[in-house]
C-alpha cells in the first residue's frame, strides 16, 4: 500500500473488538457515525461516535452535568495528527486526542484495501485475558 491509496475521507461502517476467548464487542454499539480522513500533506483525523449520541439536557457544552459529559466521552473517539504508510501498516502519530494518553504517541495499524472498503486492524493487550483484535471497516466517501 502507498499513502495515495488512503487519501480522502472514509466513513465508518463497523468497529468490532474480537477477543481471543471468542467474545465480540462493539465498543460504541452497532450504529456508528464518523470518519477517518487522510490528507495529501500527511495530516489525518479520526472521529467516531455512536449514531444515537444524545444531546445534553442539563446545560451547555461546558456546564452540563458530569454524567452527561462522561456519557458523551464514553460515546466517542476522536484524534488527529499525521500518518505514514510502510507496507501494510499505517502509523498515526497522534498530536491531539480525546483520550489524552494517546497524545504524543503512535498508533500502528495494519491496513487492507478491497475496492472502496478499507480495513484497519490493531492487536491490543496481547498476552492478557483481554487480548483482542480491533477491527474497523470503512467505506470511501463519494
Amino acid at each position: 500500500m502507498i499513502p495515495a491509496d488512503l487519501i480522502g475521507r472514509w466513513n465508518i461502517v463497523s468497529w468490532l473488538q474480537l477477543y481471543d476467548d471468542g467474545r465480540r464487542q462493539a465498543p460504541l454499539g452497532e450504529r456508528l457515525d464518523g470518519f477517518i480522513r487522510y490528507l495529501a500533506d500527511g495530516d489525518m483525523i479520526c472521529m467516531i461516535a455512536r449514531a444515537d449520541l444524545a444531546d445534553f439536557t442539563s446545560g451547555g457544552q461546558w456546564n452540563a452535568s458530569e454524567a452527561e459529559r462522561a456519557g458523551a466521552y464514553s460515546a466517542m473517539l476522536a484524534y488527529a495528527g499525521t500518518f505514514r504508510v510502510e507496507g501494510d501498516t499505517v502509523t498515526h502519530s497522534v498530536r491531539q486526542s480525546l483520550f489524552p494518553n494517546w497524545r504524543g504517541g503512535e498508533q500502528k495499524r495494519s491496513v487492507r484495501l478491497e475496492g472502496d472498503t478499507l480495513f484497519i486492524e490493531a492487536r491490543l493487550e496481547a498476552g492478557t485475558p483481554e487480548a483482542r483484535t480491533a477491527q474497523l471497516k470503512w467505506r470511501r466517501a463519494a
